[in-house]
């Protein structure tokens, strides 16, 4: 019967293999305590870095669902589990590794896929999600611009047509006016009297 310290463990290393977008395998033999402890300040607060045994994590990774990584599993070994990020996380351990030769990556496990050494590598590569989110930030905003740009410009036409047209009438002044039709007609004149009748005389 395992003993409860023991259970302990692999629970703990299991629930941190499903939580984790990606884990990264490493040998630290060789680090000292020092630097084990600039490492995990290097990869931030979305990685932990753990050292376990090799027996425990085999069963912890069974339990996961995870196959494939009895190989990698060998010798002394720390998990780095990634919480956030897993290009910034593959980034952090390989600077962390050119620095500190002592620190060996040896693969990985990411979206349902073992990962070798070299496909760490590959991952650390990529540009981080800060940065691909800004490029598609600023390619959105350029969009957007441009959309603008389209929508204004024919109201901006518009506005010239309708200005060099005002313009135009200022220029050539106001539309002479049409006389007014009379409308009063001139009285008729009266016939003349006749002449009054004398009497005979």
């Amino acid at each position: 019967m395992a003993r409860p310290d023991k259970s302990a463990a692999v629970t703990e290393i299991t629930e941190m293999f499903r939580n984790s977008s990606a884990t990264v395998l490493t040998e630290y033999r060789g680090l000292t305590v020092a630097q084990l402890k600039q490492l995990r300040g290097s990869l931030g607060q979305n990685t932990t870095y753990a050292v376990v045994k090799n027996t425990l994590t085999k069963i912890a990774a069974q339990e996961a669902g995870i196959d494939g990584l009895d190989d990698l599993l060998v010798g002394p070994s720390a998990l780095a589990f990634v919480d956030g990020d897993p290009v910034e996380a593959a980034k952090g351990l390989r600077k962390f590794s050119k620095e500190h030769p002592a620190l060996v990556i040896k693969g990985g496990f990411m979206d349902g896929k073992v990962l070798s050494a070299e496909e760490i590598n590959k991952l650390a590569d990529l540009e981080s999600r800060e940065v691909l989110l800004a490029k598609l930030a600023g390619a959105m905003n350029a969009s957007l611009q441009q959309a603008v740009s389209l929508f204004a410009a024919p109201l901006s036409q518009t506005a010239r047509a309708v200005e060099a047209l005002r313009a135009k009438v200022e220029a050539e002044g106001p539309a002479p006016a049409e006389p007014a039709a009379e409308t009063t007609a001139e009285p008729a004149s009266e016939p003349a009297a006749e002449p009054a009748e004398t009497p005979e005389s």
